[in-house]
């Protein structure tokens, strides 16, 4: 299983993170060809990297230089943003799951629902890039669980579109709420938002780097150059001793319920498939008194259960919930697109260890439009399509 171990002890931000993911051999003009799959409006932004120095140690600088500045977006048009792109899968779900986390944060901080967070700096272009990039990145390099080490607090103020604000920033405050914090580093805003947001969403455990088998390493560079530690972010890229790439360690959380409707149940369904879980279902169980009942179960990894778990306790009648860790095997998948006589389709293809494809299926999505425009129903689609992709095979 590929490891990444951020070792964000002197600081982290957005632009860090795409920073040292590329420095470990993420090339950028795949970076760009998958950004572009967002939609954001053409010549928009502009890409670029160079090499410098913090404090005599070599570091990648990532830039994003924003054409457009009037562009402000609330988390929903933000959501549906990536939800409605063609990126792959696993890159909506984490690029998803760190917006959410940073909602939330905003959302508390604000006194505001969730839908109504208008975002200033972070919804900008250059944040929602630093974001889906690191997503991108992370997909690349084949990365299945993400390390953190402890994050600098910092001290003093911070200027910004809210007025000037103390560090660390009320959105970052509540980030980094159960995480590990130190406060050896001087004063400056050593964690952004975007940063403290995306080890939130991301991170599976905190602290000193786990045990693995090291194969590259990768640095980005802050904006600022501090005096007292060096404004870097270093990325350690290893393995376990699990030889399977198709081992995968979850958590499964499960909870009975006895007294709630059925609207609201499937409501929390949503709610957990939104907040990033890996699956979600009912199983109907007999209760105590010989009361018929609903087990709640849903799958997510290490570093989601207690978001996750909030959820479904704040959503639901239940009033607590038992979760153990899992191994499971998984087989890979990937989205190609392919030309068909309805147009341009999103297949689903299904990858052993050795690459081989063993089944490709059309998405449902492309097949429910089809059907909708063409007047015909979903299942013939369906079939057509499916006829098409196995002599594509």
């Amino acid at each position: 299983m590929t490891i990444l171990y951020l070792d964000c002890y002197t600081g982290i931000s957005g632009d860090m993170t795409v920073a040292a993911l590329l420095d470990l051999g993420v090339p950028l003009e795949h970076l760009s060809a998958e950004l572009d799959k967002l939609g954001l409006p053409p010549g928009s932004y502009e890409l670029s990297t160079s090499r410098t120095e913090r404090q005599q140690i070599p570091a990648l600088k990532f830039d994003v230089a924003v054409h457009d500045h009037h562009t402000h977006r609330h988390y929903a048009g933000i959501d549906d943003l990536i939800s409605g792109s063609s990126l792959a899968e696993p890159v909506k779900e984490r690029a998803r799951l760190i917006f959410r986390r940073l909602a939330e944060a905003e959302a508390l901080v604000h006194g505001v629902a969730i839908e109504e967070v208008h975002f200033h700096e972070v919804g900008a272009i250059d944040s929602i890039i630093d974001i889906v990039g690191t997503a991108i990145c992370l997909e690349f390099l084949g990365v299945k669980t993400v390390y953190a080490a402890a994050l600098p607090l910092g001290s003093g103020f911070v200027e910004t579109s809210h007025g000037r604000l103390p560090v660390p920033a009320p959105a970052t405050a509540e980030l980094l709420k159960g995480l590990a914090v130190h406060g050896e580093c001087g004063p400056g805003e050593r964690v952004t938002p975007t940063g403290a947001a995306i080890v939130a969403a991301l991170a599976s455990g905190f602290g000193k780097q786990p045990a693995m088998v090291l194969e590259k390493t990768g640095c980005g560079a802050g904006g600022k150059d501090f005096a007292d530690c060096p404004n870097i972010l270093r990325a350690f890229l290893g393995h376990s001793g699990a030889d399977d790439k198709n081992n995968d360690d979850v958590i499964v959380a499960e909870t009975n319920i006895d007294d709630s409707t059925p609207e609201l149940l499937g409501y929390a369904m949503e709610r957990l498939f939104e907040g990033g879980a890996l699956d979600a279902y009912f199983t109907p169980i007999q209760m105590k008194k010989g009361r018929p009942g609903v087990m709640v179960s849903f799958l997510c990894r290490p570093g989601q259960l207690d978001q996750l778990s909030q959820l479904l306790l704040s959503e639901t009648t239940a009033i607590g919930l038992r979760y153990y860790r899992a191994d499971r095997i998984v087989l890979q998948r990937r989205i190609v697109e392919q030309p068909t006589g309805f147009g341009t389709v999103r297949f689903k293809e299904v990858i052993d260890s050795s690459g081989k494809v063993l089944r490709r299926s059309p998405e449902y999505e492309d097949c429910r439009r089809i059907a909708r425009e063409k007047g015909i129903p979903c299942l013939e689609v369906m079939e057509l399509l499916q006829s098409k992709g196995a002599s594509e095979s």
